[in-house]
């Protein structure tokens, strides 16, 4: 029958005899070492990590008693059975070549040559070209077995360099515990199989079971050789596909760790003492060293450990360390315990069990005995076997985790020669000669095709590749009763395909209940943004959006559009508060009052002066420019109330017409005055003729033509840009934004309110200079001094107001400092004219009428510099 497609071809012809002289020189070795022989009609290989690795240059070490005892009864068991079942390959016995590896690679390869020799002399080159000395012919030896297929091996390193030589001669292979990744490759690995799942699945079934947990900064720690490197490599791409998950470090354990070697892992491990989870692929000599220094380095409790299932759910990496493997979270491919193993394997004894060559060295070591009389002075310790104790009667016992797929390996190969021989012996009772010798590459096609319950129920098939599906158990080593000493593994979950994880039954150090974190970084709060550290995606800092910037999402914080301001956590933002100037406020109280005030002294006048019209004192102040002066300090106080009042369109029109009408009355006024009193006293200077347009009629032609100025470029104002409110967010934005408000006001800026006051300050300066410039005028024209002091306290005032007014432009409290100084400077200016200039006269005529009489004029001798005032003007005669 053909091979499958991309098998082997046979070793070139040229290269047989060199691998005869190989095969043949190792034999003798593999022979001194000791191998288990089972008769019979095919041969299976074995492979079995019956010892550890030897230290100071030996091959071998101490014994493994469940690695490697167990799993080789294992093996024994299966057969067993196997040719005890009528149904399964009648009429043909099963026999067997089993060999330890000693946990070496390099051991395992020179006994695997073994396996080769009878395939190598079969092909008759070997021997015709051995001679003896003298030519006679060669003693000939017990043809050795042919391995029609190995069960084997353990390490995935070992089972590495086993099938790159097997696969050169077709032999199939199954493993029953190697699950590197690496021999998933069936271009490299063709001839390769194992009944456990790979490693990938295992990686990604602890990427599933550290993303449960919330862990995003774990590091790795391997044992040097395929499995473990292997085994990190595909932990760390999957987490890297998967995202959500960084590598903190990745340490390696070396083959031959130097002393002091774990205390230097532990220190390098601290150097991210956040990344409290260590996902560990190390075989489990190395993870009980990695778990002692933890211990003398007083971390314990500090590291969150990932096993994979090279710890499973063994006693000794953590035996006499429980205290630091609390906790600890392991995985190991879903099994079930063998009970018909059990049985048997307790049955076993010295008597019954001469075939297993090991077994001797495995009951001085079960039972801390010595079958033979004591030598050394350390034996000496040592009690003498008796041949009668039992296993589990007078040691413990427990069932080695991959028993189950050690006789599911073997059942797999049985299984698959069935069909095999159903297919190429049709009705034939034992082997035909289509099946002398097997051919691999025909009975790796039957091996990828079986599928059967195995040991424990469970399928047992093979993907293209040669993998068992992933199933997994996840267990966690807890303590009991608060006792670490007396704690165990429970389990906690199971991961096919997809993870299973029993939260409730979790517990860990510290809180009990709650998962420890193994974070680069702790979640930020809400208003805090992620700021990434370059090229580590898991770690980040967290800053805080502050001023008037929220937090948008993750990474970004963005500005609160204008009106609004951020929430309390700066997750959103939320309206401004608006606020106004309004009637209860405590900035409006002096404004107002003095307005008030003002109003009524205003009124009061007013009201005097019409009712004493026609009396000398109002004739002599110019009525027709009295009232004139008065309406417009009438509306300077009036001003205020528009002011306070909340700004509208209506409102907002009002003050920009009043704002600088009243004001421009007065001055009006006021300038016609002095200008008037200027002329006449200047034309009197060098003629008796009157000057023009100093008539009652003229001054309030000409006060009204100053006010029309004002008017007019109110209303073009007006028109130009029609009045509303508005809301300044601006205005109070403080640099906390919880004290930030929008305020409600006209849409006037800071230099349109002085602008509309501007031509009203002109009138007050052009005013302030004809005071002065009248200064001189004799006291008959009694009128003259109190302008002039009312223009200078006026000029005062206002001079006053500019620097408060601007200097407080960017104050949060600049709607009310402003409209505050603003009218208090209107009410005061006002107050001052009031005051100078008619509340004299106002006192005089209420409470002096005496006084209020027409004097005599003065003669014209006495006045010839003076021109007389026109007719409705009388002066005081000097006294």
């Amino acid at each position: 029958m053909a091979g499958p497609r991309g098998a082997p071809e046979p070793p070139p012809r040229a290269l047989l005899p060199p691998l005869l002289a190989l095969a043949l020189a190792l034999a003798g070795g593999a022979a001194a070492a000791g191998s288990v022989r089972l008769a019979g009609g095919l041969t299976l290989g074995g492979l079995f990590p019956v010892h550890a690795r030897g230290a100071a240059g030996r091959a071998c070490g101490p014994l493994k008693k469940e690695q490697g005892v167990h799993r080789l009864e294992a093996m024994l068991y299966a057969l067993d059975r196997i040719n005890a079942d009528p149904a399964l390959l009648p009429g043909v016995r099963l026999g067997a070549r089993l060999l330890d590896t000693c946990s070496r690679d390099t051991y395992a390869l020179e006994q695997a040559l073994s396996f080769l020799q009878a395939l190598i002399r079969g092909r008759g080159d070997g021997e015709a070209a051995v001679r003896c000395p003298g030519g006679a012919p060669p003693l000939r030896a017990a043809p050795p077995e042919r391995v029609v297929a190995v069960v084997g091996a353990s390490a995935s390193s070992v089972s590495i360099m086993v099938a790159n030589v097997l696969r050169l001669f077709a032999i199939p292979q199954i493993s029953y515990a190697s699950t590197a990744p690496e021999l998933s490759d069936s271009t490299r690995y063709d001839f390769f199989s194992r009944v456990v799942p790979p490693d990938s699945y295992q990686a990604q079934a602890m990427v599933d079971i550290v993303r449960a947990f919330g862990w995003n900064y774990v590091s790795t720690l391997a044992s040097e050789g395929n499995y473990g490197e292997s085994g990190v490599e595909a932990f760390v791409q999957i987490s890297r596909e998967a995202g959500g998950v960084c590598i903190a470090q990745s340490i390696k354990i070396p083959r031959e760790p130097k002393p002091g070697e774990f205390n230097k892992v532990i220190r390098r491990l601290m150097e991210t003492p956040n990344a409290r989870g260590i996902i560990i692929f190390a075989n489990e000599d190395d993870i009980r060293r990695v778990l002692e220094a933890a211990r003398q380095a007083n971390l314990t409790g500090h590291f969150l450990w990932v096993g994979s299932d090279s710890w499973g759910a063994k006693i000794s990496p953590v035996l006499n360390l429980e205290d630091v493997a609390v906790g600890a979270i392991t995985i190991l491919p879903k099994r079930a315990s063998i009970d018909g193993f059990d049985q048997y394997f307790m049955t076993r004894s010295l008597e019954n069990n001469r075939r297993n060559i090991w077994f001797a060295e495995f009951w001085e070591e079960n039972f801390n005995c010595k079958l033979t009389s004591p030598g050394t002075q350390s034996d000496k310790a040592a009690r003498k076997c008796t041949g009668e104790e039992r296993i589990g009667r007078d040691s413990t016992y427990e069932q080695e985790g991959k028993v189950q797929f050690v006789i599911d390996a073997v059942y797999a190969i049985a299984h698959a020669l069935h069909s095999m021989h159903q297919a190429l012996c049709p009705g034939h009772i034992g082997l035909c000669p289509a099946m002398e010798p097997t051919d691999g590459r025909t009975l790796l096609q039957y091996i990828r095709a079986v599928r059967f319950n195995g040991s424990a129920g469970t399928p047992v098939m093979f993907n293209e590749n040669g993998d068992a599906p992933g199933r997994y158990d996840i267990f966690q080593y807890q303590a009991s009763n608060g006792s670490a000493g007396s704690g165990g593994y429970q389990t906690v979950g199971q991961w096919a395909e997809t993870l299973r994880l029993d939260v409730g039954a979790l517990q860990w150090s510290g809180d009990p209940w709650e998962v420890p974190a193994s974070q680069c970084s702790l979640p930020c709060q809400p208003g805090e943004r992620k700021k990434m550290v370059k090229g580590v995606p898991c770690c980040w800092h967290c800053e805080a959006c502050d001023g008037y910037r929220f937090q948008a999402d993750e990474f970004t914080c963005e500005v609160c559009p204008g009106h609004l301001r951020p929430l309390r956590n700066r997750t959103g933002c939320r309206p401004t508060p608006v606020v106004r100037l309004s009637w209860a406020s405590p900035w409006a109280a002096a404004p107002l009052l003095l307005a008030v005030l003002g109003i009524t002294a205003t009124t009061a006048v007013v009201a005097t002066f019409v009712r004493h019209n026609d009396t000398p004192i109002v004739r002599a102040s110019g009525r027709e420019l009295s009232y004139v002066l008065l309406s417009g300090i009438f509306l300077v106080y009036a001003i205020t109330f528009l002011m306070v009042a909340e700004p509208g369109a209506a409102v907002c029109a009002a003050r920009r017409l009043f704002l600088g009408l009243g004001t421009t009355l007065s001055y009006s006024a006021l300038f016609t005055k002095t200008n008037r009193i200027y002329r006449i006293f200047e034309r009197g200077k060098r003629s008796v003729t009157p000057p023009p347009f100093i008539s009652p009629t003229s001054q309030l032609v000409i006060t009204f033509g100053l006010t029309s100025v004002q008017v007019v470029g109110v209303i073009a104002w007006l028109g130009a840009q029609p009045p509303h409110s508005v809301i300044d967010y601006e205005e109070q934005r403080t640099v906390d934004p919880e004290q930030a408000r929008g305020v409600l006001k006209c849409d006037m800026s800071d230099l349109s309110l002085i602008g509309c006051l501007g031509y009203s300050l002109l009138l007050m300066v052009t005013c302030t200079v004809y005071a002065i410039k009248a200064r001189g005028v004799p006291e008959t024209f009694n009128e003259a001094k109190p302008i002039g002091f009312t223009m200078y306290t006026t000029c005062i005032i206002w001079l006053a107001f500019v620097p408060i007014f601007f200097g407080t432009a960017q104050s949060a409290e600049k709607i009310y400092i402003q409209t505050t100084t603003l009218t208090v400077s209107l009410s005061l200016s006002a107050s001052v004219s009031l005051g100078m200039l008619y509340v004299p006269k106002t006192y005089v005529i209420l409470f002096h009428p005496e006084q209020n009489v027409q004097k005599r004029k003065r003669s014209l001798k006495a006045t010839s510099t003076v021109t007389a005032p026109p007719k409705g003007e009388d002066t005081e005669a000097p006294k």
